[in-house]
Formats: C-alpha cells, sequence, structure tokens
C-alpha cells in the first residue's frame, strides 16, 4: 500500500505543494526561491528516504518569514496525510546526528499532539537568505499541523550551517524511523488504540 499524499495551500502570502512518499529513496524537486531553505529540505528528503516535491511560491520581496513557516505547515499536512490511521508504525524516533563539530539530538513521537521543544542557538542571523529564526518556527508549524512531539536539542557546535543542516537530516532520520511499518505491530501502538 503507498503511503503517498498531496496537499495545495494557497494564500494572499503564499502557494505551496507538496508531494510526498514516505517510502521512497530520496528522490524528488525542492523549489521554495530560498537557496539554503531548498538546501535544508534536501538533505531531510535524502536522509529520511522520503520521496517529495516541493514548489513554493511565497512573498519573498516582505521577507523570508511566510514562506518558511506555510512549508513548515504544509509538510506537517501531507505528512498527517500519507500516515492515514497510523497502524503498524513505530510512532517513535530518535537521532543523535553528528556534522562535522555538530552534534544535534532530535528525537520524536507521532502521538496526535502537538508539541515542539527547541534547544538550539544560532550565532548569526542569516544563513545565506535563509534567518536562522526560522529553523524554529519551521519545526513548530510542522508539529502542529502533523500532530507530533518534536524534541531537538544542540548538544555541541560552533559553525551555524553545520548546526541547522544537523537538525534537518536527524529529523529527518528520526522521522524515518518513527513512520516504519514494524510486522510486530498490529493496529495503532498506544494502550489508547488510538493517535
Amino acid at each position: 500500500m503507498s503511503r503517498e499524499a498531496s496537499v495545495n495551500r494557497t494564500t494572499k502570502e503564499t502557494d505551496i505543494s507538496i508531494r510526498l512518499e514516505l517510502d521512497g529513496r530520496g528522490d524528488g524537486e525542492i523549489h521554495t526561491g530560498i537557496g539554503f531553505f531548498d538546501h535544508m529540505l534536501e538533505g531531510f528528503k535524502k536522509h529520511g528516504f522520503f520521496d517529495m516535491d516541493v514548489n513554493v511560491n511565497g512573498d519573498l520581496t516582505v521577507d523570508c518569514h511566510h514562506t518558511i513557516e506555510d512549508t513548515g505547515i504544509v509538510l506537517g499536512n501531507v505528512l498527517k496525510k500519507a500516515l492515514g490511521d497510523k497502524k503498524g508504525i513505530k510512532r517513535f524516533g530518535s537521532c543523535i546526528l553528528p556534522m562535522d563539530e555538530a552534534l544535534v539530538l532530535c528525537a520524536i513521537d507521532l502521538s496526535g499532539r502537538p508539541y515542539l521543544v527547541f534547544d538550539g542557538e544560532f550565532t548569526v542571523e542569516r544563513i545565506g537568505y535563509m534567518d536562522t529564526e526560522m529553523a524554529k518556527e519551521f519545526f513548530y508549524a510542522v508539529s502542529y499541523a502533523a500532530g507530533m512531539n518534536i524534541h531537538i536539542k544542540v548538544l555541541s557546535g560552533s559553525n551555524n550551517h553545520h548546526i541547522m543542516e544537523a537538525m534537518f537530516k536527524s529529523f529527518a532520520r528520526a522521522l524515518d524511523e518513527a513512520v516504519t511499518v514494524d510486522p510486530r505491530i498490529h493496529g495503532i501502538l498506544s494502550t489508547k488504540g488510538s493517535l
């Protein structure tokens, strides 16, 4: 059974379409208009083995905020749709990912309850054309739209590019683990019987 979904969302600020296949190889095209953000999403799809196409037209003449936040909302929505009833999935996933001097932990729970804990700081305001404060806004948007718990903690690091990239890649690896179907799981992995 294919776990694939597409979501389109249009507002006065952004026009976004995302197609996501959970059981992929990391293929697809990313176009957000923000080069560094494209780079982060490329790492996400490749290291999560998600086939994903992302097309975004945002009001970049204002700034990058709406484009990045709204992409997080749509990614959360398409993830929720692709997961369906969540039967058989591991639900939890975690990864401690190194990138040179940076080390970032990400742990997630596809619980249906949104929550973000973001413990990381940057020493620059921007990397390329992406405001560094938007990393937290992006993960917050994904968490609330998908109904998932996300914890991101920077354990060490000094290079802002490495820290940000380790965040996206560790999130990808943790999510890949959480969405994996485990044949030992019958139905939903919850004592309540639903997620």
